[in-house]
């Protein structure tokens, strides 16, 4: 559920009390570990923290006008989300998370690719989500999202590259011959 607030506050404003007090818990943990370079605001309908054109102006590459967004913080109409960028786009980053998330002692893990659904800050590790904003400075960020991108790209056209069949020598168009004339029989 997107949301038209122009402003975290404004956003933030919008939520019943015991929801904005989860996501506030949420966003303070991430702002306590996030690298200072990383700007907060509204994207999508929802809190981002992201990189902004300042640092890195290519922003996303789906959306240059768009900043290079990292996390997000988001009320859904039957959950609260927490979107982890750094999760989706690295394996390793994202079977670490599992692993601590297993140890933490919370409820179990409610995640598709980037998106964290929890139902209260009390059901997620704090201290975890801090030390995955803590994972990456801005430019650090936009160059793995380039070589993600790139690596992306390549593994897609080397898989287009398969599929298309090699190019056959070019046919030769048939050419017409024109009836021949008869020639007139002389008597």
């Amino acid at each position: 559920m997107q949301s038209k607030a122009a402003t975290v506050d404004a956003y933030l404003a919008e939520l019943p009390a015991d929801r904005r007090a989860s996501l506030q818990k949420v966003r303070a943990a991430i702002k306590k570990s996030l690298h200072k370079d990383f700007e907060e605001g509204m994207l999508y309908g929802m809190i981002a923290f992201y990189v902004p054109h300042s640092i890195y102006p290519a922003g996303y590459h789906c959306d240059p006008s768009k900043p290079l967004s990292y996390m997000g913080l988001a009320a859904q109409k039957n959950h609260l989300s927490f979107y982890a960028m750094c999760l989706y786009m690295n394996p390793k980053n994202e079977t670490e998370f599992r692993e601590a998330w297993a140890k933490s002692g919370k409820k179990n893990l409610d995640m598709g690719k980037s998106c964290i659904r929890f139902q209260s800050a009390d059901d997620i590790p704090l201290d975890l989500v801090g030390k995955l904003a803590s994972k990456f400075k801005p430019l650090e960020w936009a160059s793995f999202c380039e070589k993600s991108v790139a690596n992306h790209r390549a593994e897609r056209d080397a898989a287009n590259a398969k599929k298309t069949p090699a190019k056959k020598r070019p046919v030769k168009a048939a050419v017409k011959k024109s009836p021949a004339k008869k020639k007139a029989v002389k008597k």
